[in-house]
């Protein structure tokens, strides 16, 4: 097989893996080296299927020794194998970087004989990069359940970024799907890098980044099996908290392969839900919301036709309306249609003159939404109390909830 079809073959195959970011890397490019990985990140270009075109995103191999159910590259699935030698991905990623075709690697790989052989291999990709080609560029590594310590410091030290997937949100769903893994064999590369991060930081800020100046991240699928979406945050939430993961992936399931194991989709894949799970996940890592607030077991799952914080501000109406003039930044951080850019803007603003609507807008403020959760000097008397079952249906789509709006008319209806 020529190293087109292999490319062909490899890169298609991971398309599925969706934490890919490359943002966080201050790792400059060596003297007479070729590449760099600013701390601003790459920007990237996303093609129709997933795949992201600013980076070599590549499987070393999908020949994988592994029956997972849901994957595609797993071992009884009758499909096109091939493999890469380093060197044959180490001339790629350098001459496509030459030709501007890419700023950086994303290398992962099917287990194709045991652990610590995959990890060897995928070390000495970035490591010939590193020292032999001298490439500066962003290189994301997969860290491989099961591979030796020696393997996974090694690759710490020449990657931006590490990552593994976790793949199933429960160890007894993971077990069930996969039955040759657990979350055991999963957390420990985990826990191992976070720890050696911790150990090798202090030295990296004296000699230049060193150990995953990028850090780690993960992915889960959502809906290959059955846990609701508060078993899902909770599960980030320990990332983020234990671990120090810079991001948690979701991927709505797609059903590739025909398992009996697997749940049969009667309508699209679950983007609504995997859409509504990063908008939760951005609410814990930037708005300080804690997962056992945006939802709880007498909620369990996210609202699919509204955003997570309108949610949980119509399920808190004694929070509100918060006086804009007045409450402190986290108050405000938390009223739906204010990011964590204008909640700023709003607190130093406030301090010269009182807010206006019209002043709010150019804040960045969603009136359209942040006008039933604020009090206001132009809000109505009789208007300054949060009654949900009111608000929700105006917060509809038009076409779901068909109602007008209840401050037409009023100096609040503004376009937003």
């Amino acid at each position: 097989m020529d190293i087109r079809e292999k490319l062909r073959i490899l890169s298609a195959a991971a398309k599925y893996d969706v934490s890919c970011s490359s943002s966080g890397s201050n790792r400059c490019t060596p003297p007479g080296g070729l590449g760099d990985a600013c701390s601003a990140g790459i920007c990237h270009t996303w093609a129709a299927d997933g795949r992201c075109v600013s980076l070599l995103k590549v499987l070393l191999s999908n020949a994988c020794k592994y029956d997972c159910a849901y994957c595609a590259n797993r071992r009884s699935n009758d499909i096109p194998r091939a493999t890469f030698t380093p060197k044959e991905l180490i001339d790629l990623t350098v001459e496509f970087y030459r030709r501007n075709y890419i700023e950086g690697l994303f290398l992962s790989s099917a287990v194709i004989k045991n652990p610590d052989y995959t990890m060897e291999l995928l070390v000495k990709v970035a490591k010939e990069l590193r020292t032999v080609h001298r490439f500066g560029g962003y290189i994301h590594l997969k860290a491989i359940p099961g591979a030796s310590p020696r393997l996974l410091t090694e690759a710490g030290f020449y990657a931006d970024r590490s990552s593994v997937n976790i793949e199933v949100p429960s160890d007894k769903s993971l077990q069930y799907l996969a039955p040759e893994k657990n979350f055991a064999s999963i957390y420990a590369p985990m826990n191992f890098l976070a720890e050696r991060k911790l150990e090798y930081g202090p030295t990296a800020r004296l000699r230049g980044p060193s150990f995953l100046p990028a850090g780690q991240s993960t992915q889960m699928i959502v809906g290959a099996s059955g846990e609701s979406d508060y078993q899902i945050l909770s599960l980030s939430s320990g990332f983020y908290n234990r671990q120090k993961l810079k991001r948690v992936y979701y991927s709505g399931y797609v059903p590739i392969n025909a398992d009996k194991r697997l749940p049969v989709l009667t309508t699209k894949p679950p983007l609504a839900r995997e859409h509504r799970l990063y908008q939760a996940d951005w609410l814990m890592r930037f708005y300080n919301f804690r997962y056992d607030e945006i939802l709880d077991e007498a909620h369990p799952n996210l609202d699919l036709e509204l955003d997570p914080k309108i949610g949980w501000a119509l399920r808190h109406p004694e929070f509100f309306p918060v006086d804009i003039q007045h409450a402190d930044y986290e108050a405000i951080l938390r009223v739906p249609g204010i990011g964590v850019k204008s909640a700023q803007l709003i607190v130093s603003g406030r301090r010269f003159s009182k807010l206006r609507l019209e002043q709010l807008k150019k804040m960045g403020v969603v009136l359209k939404r942040a006008k039933y959760f604020i009090y206001h000097p132009d809000t109505p008397a009789s208007l300054r109390r949060l009654y949900p079952e009111m608000v929700r249906p105006l917060l509809l789509p038009r076409s779901k909830s068909g109602q007008l709006d209840l401050f037409a008319g009023s100096p609040l209806a503004l376009p937003a």
